[in-house]
């Protein structure tokens, strides 16, 4: 019996497999051990990548690596929320704690919030098995907590510009796919977003260079919902655009061409991969994530100098 969990990412997963970080392997005799270090030799040739351990040991490492990133994650983004309220920008701290090599610079990135298939359910296996064996995981619940909160950061920024009146308005999104390099929408924040559009009476123009296929066996055909074929085709009288995922098509858009296509100027940049100073110089209204609210009219009124950054209730 051998237990040898995978630690691939949708989107890498070859790149993962041919050039592992780990090899772990759970077995519960030596003779199984050394089989297997003979079958992963030639991906174990420039250094010893593989991890012998016992079974148990072994599927827990799988749900505890990918909980670890998750409740870097959440950490985040639970930052990111405090640094709007305090008048600090998420990205400078990002930077800040990332350069002590005890923290790092993967999975710092705030958002609004992780998707997909494993996280989700590994965070949510890994605490129901604490709970099943009498132990307590309340880091693991405030982890999943925190990202379903996070799901929705995007819904209630769009409802306080729009001072809470969506009825009638069309909001563009850029991205449904839970990250970029795959069409995977599982537990993905554009879903909470668009559902929580609809609701209000809102309609959604989507654009996502993988992810349509799987959009319309999700939906199906909506009156509310237009799937364009292009970027600057989803943004065409809409109200809004929000950035939803971090597709490269996505990184250097011509603001100008969005500018005309909007009806209004603003953007809800759930990926924080655009400059607030730089669109506030441009005329836009921008909101990003833990970076409180650039505008126009804050950039005007400095004579073209980097706006100040502009939070709820700070200044």
């Amino acid at each position: 019996m051998v237990s040898n969990p995978e630690f691939l990412k949708e989107g890498a997963a070859i790149d993962d497999f041919m050039k592992p970080d780990r090899i772990v392997v759970g077995t519960d005799n030596p003779r199984t051990t050394e089989l297997l270090r003979v079958i992963y030799g030639p991906f174990n040739r420039h250094r010893d990548r593989l991890i012998a351990m016992d079974i148990r040991s072994a599927e827990l490492t799988k749900y505890a690596a990918n909980a670890m990133l998750a409740t870097k994650i959440s950490f985040m983004n639970e930052l990111a929320n405090l640094a709007e309220r305090v008048g600090a920008d998420i990205e400078q701290v990002r930077h800040g704690i990332g350069s002590d090599t005890r923290i790092g610079y993967s999975f710092v990135y705030p958002g609004c919030g992780y998707g997909g298939s494993c996280f989700p359910k590994d965070v949510s296996a890994l605490e129901r098995t604490a709970r099943e064996v009498g132990s307590d995981a309340k880091l693991l619940r405030s982890v999943q907590d925190v990202n379903d909160h996070q799901k929705r950061i995007l819904v209630d920024k769009i409802n306080h510009h729009f001072e809470g009146n969506l009825e009638g308005r069309t909001i563009a999104i850029w991205g449904l796919a839970f990250k970029p390099n795959t069409d995977d929408m599982r537990e993905a924040p554009s879903r909470v977003l668009m559902e929580a559009l609809w609701e209000a009476g809102a309609k959604v123009r989507a654009y996502d260079p993988a992810a349509r296929e799987e959009a319309i066996r999700i939906f199906g055909e909506r009156a509310d919902l237009h799937l364009a074929e292009t970027p600057e085709a989803a943004l065409q009288g809409a109200d809004a655009l929000a950035l939803v995922t971090e597709w490269r098509v996505f990184q250097s858009p011509d603001f100008e061409e969005v500018k005309r296509l909007l009806r209004e100027p603003v953007i809800f940049d759930g990926r924080n991969i655009y400059d607030p100073d730089f669109l506030a110089g441009k005329g836009f209204s921008y909101y990003g994530i833990g970076r409180g609210t650039s505008t126009a009219d804050s950039a005007a009124n400095n004579d073209d100098i980097a706006p100040p950054m502009y939070v709820y209730g700070v200044q």
